[in-house]
């Protein structure tokens, strides 16, 4: 009996809101045959506590998908395109409040800026930016500057200006279509965090003290 082949392609981590997860939820699922692939995007993956008011993770991997779908009774081959191991992440609830996405936005916003401002102070005078200004304004003008000169001015402006071409981004608007360092590093981040918990669970599995 000839068996259909079924392509999965699983995302690293996939988050739900809903405590029964099935394959569909997760993966992309194709086959020729349209009653395998419904039944393949059928097959129930995990299942999270209906109770539980905080997010839940689970780590699995294709081997386990395919003793899945082995067990379901279906006679296919798995062509897998995507991620050995994956991360399924529940919420219970999908929407925070409005009122505390903005405080937590509020806080964010307001630790940058003093840090920033206190980053730059610090520069400033680690490298007496006050005096250099001054001996430029003499070397190239003749006269002791009288304090704020076209060079402080310029410099403000271009401190802004530089601060967010790099960062390539200004409310909604970007200068390029490329992502910015932040978003780069957030998905930097994002991956290892991702690795760490994939590999932990592994231990675990294994019995190695992952403490």
């Amino acid at each position: 009996m000839n068996s259909d082949t079924v392509y999965l392609k699983l995302p690293q981590i996939t988050e739900v809101y809903k405590p029964d997860v099935a394959l569909s939820d997760i993966a992309e699922v194709h086959c020729q045959n349209p009653s395998v692939e419904a039944k393949v995007k059928a097959i129930k993956v995990t299942s999270f506590a209906k109770d539980t008011k905080k997010s839940a993770a689970y780590v699995g991997s294709i081997l386990e998908l395919a003793k899945k779908i082995e067990a379901a009774g279906t006679n296919v081959q798995i062509n897998n395109v995507g991620e050995t191991d994956f991360i399924v992440k529940y919420r219970a609830k999908p929407y925070p409040p409005v009122l505390f996405e903005w405080i937590k936005t509020a806080f964010v916003a307001c630790v940058a800026f003093c840090g920033a401002a206190f980053a730059i102070m610090t520069f400033n005078n680690d490298a007496n930016v006050t005096d250099v200004f001054a001996n430029l304004y003499r070397l190239a003008m003749g006269v002791e500057s009288d304090g704020i000169t076209v060079l402080e001015a310029s410099y403000s402006v271009g401190l802004a200006l530089g601060i967010l071409v790099f960062f390539n981004h200004f409310a909604s608007w970007k200068i390029t279509v490329d992502p910015t360092p932040i978003e780069v590093e957030m998905r930097l981040y994002e991956e290892n965090l991702n690795k760490a918990l994939i590999q932990n669970h592994g231990r675990k599995e294994s019995g190695i003290d992952v403490s």
